[in-house]
């Protein structure tokens, strides 16, 4: 065999072992999941803006663009309930010797 054909199958060998080790790590832990809906705007991600609210039949701001509806502040207008990664750092109380 010449050693262009060894090269080639040897990179065909090692793009299906990453496709195979990508599989089964997605199979294990999903990155995104099915999430449910959002509850405050229905899974649209946008809802009624504030401008159209509180004013005499004139629609526009710079959260709507006119529209008359802006992104949802629950789910940051994705429309899922995803909740967000935190993290907690505890540290324990100093205690007086």
């Amino acid at each position: 065999m010449s050693p262009v054909v060894l090269t080639q199958l040897a990179t065909g060998l090692s793009v299906l072992a990453g496709a195979v080790l990508v599989k089964s790590v997605m199979e294990q832990k999903p990155m995104a999941g099915p999430f449910p809906r959002c509850p405050s705007c229905n899974g649209t991600g946008r809802v009624s803006c504030l401008c159209s609210r509180w004013s005499d039949d004139d629609v526009g701001c710079r959260s709507c663009a006119g529209s008359g509806r802006m992104a949802c502040r629950s789910c940051g207008g994705n429309g899922t309930s995803r909740p967000l990664p935190a993290q907690l750092i505890v540290r324990p109380p100093n205690r007086p010797s």
